[in-house]
């Protein structure tokens, strides 16, 4: 199973779009800030999570979410 997530900053609301095999290992590496996602969002909150058979649908999913109407429809289910 292939974890979808999408984290977002508190401070600037920005957002980051990632896959992972393993959710919890995932989000404590970006806690930690040694990844470049977590050093640029610093505290951040988990926006979405979407679980997937396989990596091709989740990397089909990922790609869509980083695309112009992914971003879009990201913001709908954003909180205010």
């Amino acid at each position: 199973m292939i974890t979808l997530y999408v984290i977002q900053s508190k401070v600037t609301r920005k957002r980051y779009v990632g896959i992972t095999n393993n959710l919890h290992r995932r989000l404590l590496e970006h806690r930690s800030g040694n990844t470049k996602g977590g050093q640029i969002l610093g505290d951040f909150d988990v926006l979405l999570t979407e679980v997937y058979p396989d990596h091709i649908q989740a990397r089909q999913r990922e790609i869509f979410l980083k695309s112009g109407k992914g971003r879009e429809w990201l913001k709908t289910i954003n909180a205010p």
